[in-house]
């Protein structure tokens, strides 16, 4: 809204109001209200859920060792999160931008999901909170709605790069001058850089390009599922879910506003994305959220952020990707988030497999992945065998634990962007 006010003002000659045209003074400004906010808003809203006796459900002492030290400690701390981020969004950004309104949408569509996850476990005293079936449909809907409007909406077009060879052997990278709806997305390690949907397709003949938008549409339902649920179960210690989402927001971040600038998208080779900018506003915005969290949310922690958070802040991670054709980057980019849920995956279908064969047969002493640091050989189930019973050979604190995340997260978004000039 101030977006609009100070460029209105600017027609008047008011100094500074050409300030507001630029997107890394908004950027900038975001990350800073962002941060303000979540201090003092934080700060009131663990006062309010104390005096409301809101607080996390009791820990299993078996799965959590620290557990004990964190009963009293309010939750859906997501909220601090959530207005953190709009709020700074909403005044400085534009907010006509197709992009912003997805990353909004996606923001209030799945911090409302984990709400209810959040109200249920903590007003119903149920640990299973919201039915797994209900959240899965949730997660599904918002993927299958941000892949349509992107294939649908004339808003959110790209231009394309193109590999111009010049007389002197060298190749120059120049982009269409049209923009285009493309189903084109940037593949690590492969020298053209892009993969073609509608390539992918090409079994349909005629219908290729038809083909094309569906398998988009699906990849983005993928996708959207699949970090949200990463971050969720990567939220499992105190400042790990906040801390690693930051790092990974960074990263988006500089992808975003190299896609913004046709000069550094030809420098790396990659789609020209016209208005992407505006994802950089809110970028910071997120970026200050979480590290603002982190003022509350670090060991030992004051508040801890629920599903509210969680799955939020996998929706915007996964929908932004999306967004910037930088979807395949993923795996590489939240390899953290990857990690925890494969090794659920594999927990759980292997148990299931032995089970059939009437034994009680698990991988790991505990998953997702961080919880099998912390877990004692005292603290596993002596009925069943564990695989992986003598890795690690001893405990770690959680406070370790997260921070080892985070040194594996920064080495992950580092290779990320290296992956722009590797091929």
């Amino acid at each position: 809204m101030l977006y609009y006010l100070f460029r209105f003002l600017e027609q008047f000659d008011i100094p500074g109001s050409h300030l507001w045209s630029y997107v890394s003074f908004r950027s900038l400004l975001t990350l800073i209200l962002s941060l303000l906010i979540s201090a003092w808003f934080g700060e009131y809203f663990i006062k309010f859920m104390r005096r409301k006796k809101i607080y996390e459900t009791e820990r299993d002492p078996s799965i959590d060792p620290f557990g004990v030290e964190k009963k009293g400690v309010p939750t859906m701390g997501g909220i601090i999160i959530i207005v953190s981020m709009l709020v700074p969004v909403l005044l400085l950004g534009r907010l006509r931008n197709i992009y912003i309104i997805l990353m909004i949408i996606t923001t209030l569509w799945l911090g409302f999901l984990g709400f209810l996850d959040d109200y249920i476990k903590i007003f119903r005293r149920s640990k299973d909170g919201l039915k797994g079936r209900y959240k899965i449909v949730g997660q599904l809907s918002i993927g299958f709605i941000v892949g349509l409007t992107l294939w649908l909406s004339p808003d959110a077009v790209v231009r394309e790069n193109v590999s111009v060879p010049q007389h002197n052997q060298q190749v120059v990278v120049k982009h269409n001058p049209e923009a285009v709806k493309s189903l084109q997305t940037t593949i690590p390690f492969v020298k053209n850089h892009n993969l073609n949907y509608s390539q992918v397709m090409g079994f349909l003949g005629k219908y290729k390009v038809a083909g094309g938008w569906v398998l988009f549409v699906l990849m983005t339902i993928l996708v959207v599922t699949a970090v949200s649920n990463g971050a969720n179960l990567n939220d499992g210690m105190d400042g790990m879910c906040a801390g690693n989402s930051a790092i990974v927001g960074v990263v988006l971040g500089i992808l975003a506003y190299v896609s913004s600038h046709v000069g550094f998208a030809s420098y790396f080779d990659i789609m020209y994305i016209p208005h992407s900018e505006e994802l950089v506003v809110f970028l910071c915005a997120f970026v200050g959220a979480m590290i603002g969290f982190l003022w509350y949310n670090a060991y030992p922690a004051q508040v801890f952020m629920g599903d509210t958070g969680s799955l939020a802040i996998g929706g915007v991670i996964g929908v932004c990707a999306i967004i910037i054709h930088k979807e395949l980057l993923l795996p590489i980019l939240c390899g953290v988030f990857f990690v925890e849920s494969l090794s659920v995956i594999i927990q759980t279908q292997w148990f299931k497999l032995m089970k059939r064969k009437g034994r009680r047969v698990r991988v790991f002493r505990a998953t997702p992945i961080h919880d099998n640091f912390r877990r004692l050989d005292s603290q596993l189930d002596p009925t069943s065998t564990y695989i992986l019973r003598g890795w690690p050979k001893r405990q770690f604190h959680e406070s370790k634990i997260t921070f080892r995340f985070w040194i594996v997260t920064i080495i992950l978004a580092a290779l990320t962007i290296i992956t722009l000039k590797i091929r």
